[in-house]
């Protein structure tokens, strides 16, 4: 055990290290080398001077063990050390290497007791934690391993070298199959080596293997309506349902409403494979419904990856994935959707809404805001920004890489007027296939069927809707394909 962490941490030191320091910027990265090194300005701020320094990271090899273990350290932490210490997220990895991020934490103390040190003597005794403290003189600061059996620093100074920033951010790396879910199989697989610590870990299974989703002919059109809680959702739904006599579905489904609570406290790589796995019957449920008649699904797989993108890469907005990351690709396996609709309205309106609900904010959304530890986050997501901006990237990615027949392309923006206020959503630009809202129906009218369908529907809520409607002929591939908001 000694040997295996010791060659852990040895591990850890080769890498570049990043902490979330200022969320208004980028992480502050450096790596160690055995030669003194002048910190920036940034970095001084960071190591302070006089200050008690340490970093922990959670570095083993079965994943679930590494996410409770992070999971319950960040809660330790925050439920223990005291409000002069200041906690951030940290990381270490391999530059443009997938899967090479050790999560972990940087604490500053400024405290004249020895709680943290004690803290981290506990946390210590795990074989899957690696602990350093750092010291400072004038201009330089090094990195000292801990002992895995005492908290007796490594003689070998490591100093503190700051690095250029990553092309993209280190958590990005970690995001594939672990918080968002390409292929059922990795996601059954997660909760398949959860059954004997989450035993709710079987009957999700047994549900998936009962309604393991199968192959969609030629049917009925399948609508997914996105967005955030409180933008509109329910209501354009049920008036879809009832415009198109359709089949109303949501994601995730009923039958794992027993479960969620349990899920919910899960870190990140469980609660996201139930979530996952959740599209996946209720892709099921689309392949049966839609071949009765037009399905509308309120929220689908792109509210899960927006969400978990959203959250699991820290500080602001421009840290997510550039729109032609290979994150927002569909996952292969999952039916898909002949349209899909994102609403969203000011933070303003949508937080007077979710007060008249008796509630401020979903867990989601608070995980949004608070993805910096126990301290105020500099520069918040306000309303859900992140996962809209997520959102927009995955129907971007979307539509690129869709070579479906293509018969005709909506690009629109909707201005949605109720009683009493206004909100503004985006008619995303989408491809319909051959099989669009009634069998044996020549496609144009099948595009012009749904277009006064989703007219009908509004104007019976009393909400202005503005179309741009073009037909494109049979097996003609756009040339460009542009939407609007107004």
């Amino acid at each position: 055990m000694l040997k295996s962490a010791m060659f852990r941490c040895g591990q850890l030191c080769s890498r570049v290290f990043a902490v979330e320091f200022d969320l208004r910027t980028e992480p502050l990265y450096f790596t160690l080398s055995s030669t003194p090194q002048e910190l920036h300005h940034a970095h001084q701020q960071l190591f302070g001077d006089g200050e008690k320094l340490f970093s922990l990271h959670v570095h083993c090899d079965n994943r679930t063990e590494k996410a409770r273990t992070h999971a319950e350290i960040k809660h330790k932490l925050s439920d223990t050390l005291s409000r002069d210490c200041d906690v951030f997220e940290a990381s270490a990895f391999i530059p443009n290497v997938k899967n090479s991020v050790v999560k972990g934490f940087f604490i500053r103390d400024k405290s004249t007791t020895s709680l943290s040190e004690d803290i981290l003597k506990t946390l210590q005794q795990s074989k899957s934690v690696c602990v350093f403290s750092y010291k400072r003189e004038g201009q330089h600061c090094w990195q000292e391993q801990w002992s895995p059996v005492s908290p007796v620093e490594d003689s070998v100074r490591k100093y503190v070298t700051p690095a250029a920033a990553a092309e993209h951010h280190p958590s990005t790396l970690n995001i594939r199959n672990a918080d968002v879910y390409y292929c059922m199989n990795e996601a059954y697989e997660v909760l398949q080596e959860c059954t004997d610590i989450i035993p709710e870990s079987k009957e999700v299974l047994k549900l998936v293997d009962e309604q393991l989703e199968k192959s969609r002919g030629e049917g009925f059109p399948v609508i997914v309506i996105e967005g955030l809680d409180a933008t509109g959702k329910t209501t354009l739904t049920e008036a879809l349902r009832d415009t198109l006599n359709a089949t109303l579905l949501k994601s995730p489904p009923q039958c794992l409403a027993p479960f969620r609570q349990r899920f919910d406290s899960e870190p990140p790589l469980i609660r996201r494979a139930f979530y996952a796995l959740g599209n996946y019957i209720t892709a099921a449920h689309i392949g049966k419904e839609s071949q009765r008649a037009p399905v509308i699904v309120d929220r689908y797989w792109h509210s899960t990856a927006a969400y978990a993108i959203a959250t699991a890469v820290g500080g602001r907005v421009e840290n997510l994935p550039k729109p032609d990351s290979e994150l927002y690709q569909w996952p292969e396996d999952l039916l898909k959707p002949n349209l899909v609709l994102l609403l969203t309205v000011s933070p303003e309106e949508r937080l007077r809404r979710l007060r008249d609900r008796g509630q401020d904010k979903t867990v989601e959304e608070a995980e949004l805001e608070i993805n910096q530890l126990f301290r105020l986050k500099c520069c918040q997501l306000q309303g859900g920004e992140g996962a809209i901006v997520a959102y927009r990237s995955l129907w971007k990615r979307w539509w690129e890489e869709d070579q479906r027949e293509t018969i005709c392309v909506f690009c629109a923006s909707i201005t949605l007027r109720p009683r009493s206020h206004m909100y503004t959503g985006i008619f995303i630009n989408r491809v319909f296939p051959s099989s669009v809202l009634r069998k044996n129906l020549h496609p144009h009218e099948n595009a012009k069927a749904c277009y006064e369908a989703l007219s009908r529907a509004c104007q019976a809520n009393r909400w202005r809707f503005n179309l741009n409607h073009k037909a494109m002929l049979a097996n003609q591939k756009p040339e460009k394909v542009s939407s609007r908001r107004r």
